[in-house]
């Protein structure tokens, strides 16, 4: 067992995982997380507590709360962050340039330089954005990096809310994309449509992806939709499963539809007994001297019809029966005399 807490650098952003150590932080409070360019200050959004570390990896130090010089330094940062957005999407506006602009990072703490702004951005292709540059340092006096990121980075980056009405997945938990497949909707029941299952990002949502094996479980253990079951309302037919709810939908004789877990039904053996009762109607009845139609044996042809059957073949064909007829002038074997005169 390891002891974990969760925190975020943003309101609503993205989730990391911090070693708490002895301490006892509550869900609000601003700790100082370890990066590269020294500590940060985040908000604890879960509190300590004990989970399973049998897949857990080594996880940062939390480095103690954050004193008010920390906390007055991180809204300054955030100001000037504010102010380099502005003042980026203005000259990108200006010098005419295919990018849109994602985040921007503040960086007063870097080892090789003292103040440096590291801005994010998305473009179909590459940019020739060196005239951006200079232009960007003499009006932030800062060094400028511009880092080109993927369309689903960009989406983690701004954040946002999905098509199930909560926070993107990239932006809060999610730290590896997956390729995801068509496949996997048809196997979900969703329309295999990339207009109608694509995230934010213009990709097909990551959740196809990790929602997979949950699906595979249940239809191995759920009876198919369209076969029989015995449920809480009696004999029924199965229309509809509910995998996040493990349950399915059925409806029996009487058009009463109801909802019940996995656990309250179970598979009839009506399919084997009309496949029995049909098997049982082709069988001849004793004494009664009919066949079935199922019983019955299809007449063979009698060597006595093959010979006229190939005459008629021969008499339709001139006597060149599977033979290209003989062309040009002079006599021919299967030609009689009479015509040759």
């Amino acid at each position: 067992m390891a002891r974990v807490m969760a925190v975020t650098f943003e309101t609503h952003g993205q989730l990391h995982y911090l070693d708490p150590g002895e301490a006892t932080h509550r869900v609000g409070d601003h700790v100082l997380f370890p990066t590269e360019f020294g500590p940060e200050v985040v908000q604890v959004v879960w509190a300590p507590e004990y989970v399973d570390s049998e897949n857990l990896t080594e996880l940062p130090v939390c480095l103690g709360p954050a004193s008010e010089a920390d906390l007055q330094r991180d809204r300054e940062n955030r100001q000037r962050r504010a102010e380099a957005l502005a003042v980026t999407k203005a000259l990108v506006a200006e010098h005419e340039l295919p990018m849109k602009i994602v985040a921007v990072d503040w960086i007063d703490r870097a080892d090789d330089v003292d103040l440096m702004v590291a801005i994010y951005f998305t473009a179909p292709g590459r940019v020739d954005f060196r005239t951006l540059v200079g232009d960007l340092a003499r009006a932030l006096h800062a060094r400028v990096d511009l880092r080109q990121v993927a369309g689903r980075d960009a989406t983690r980056l701004t954040g946002g809310i999905g098509s199930c009405g909560r926070e993107l997945c990239c932006s809060t938990f999610l730290t590896d994309f997956e390729p995801v497949g068509l496949r996997l909707a048809k196997v979900q029941g969703l329309a295999p449509n990339p207009l109608a299952i694509q995230g934010q990002c213009g990709k097909l949502m990551c959740c196809l992806k990790y929602e997979h094996p949950l699906y595979v479980e249940f239809a191995q253990q759920a009876p198919a939709v369209g076969e029989h079951v015995e449920s809480p309302i009696g004999d029924a037919k199965v229309i509809g499963h509910s995998v996040p709810g493990q349950s399915v939908t059925v409806r029996n004789g009487h058009g009463e539809v109801a909802r019940c877990p996995l656990t309250e039904v179970c598979v009839t053996s009506r399919r084997r007994k009309d496949r029995d009762a049909t098997l049982s109607q082709t069988v001849p009845s004793t004494g009664s001297g009919t066949v079935s139609e199922a019983s019955a044996e299809p007449v063979e042809a009698t060597p006595e019809d093959a010979p006229r059957k190939k005459a008629r073949h021969k008499k339709r064909t001139g006597g060149f029966a599977g033979r290209k007829p003989p062309t040009g002038p002079g006599p021919h074997p299967s030609t009689t005399h009479e015509e040759q005169q």
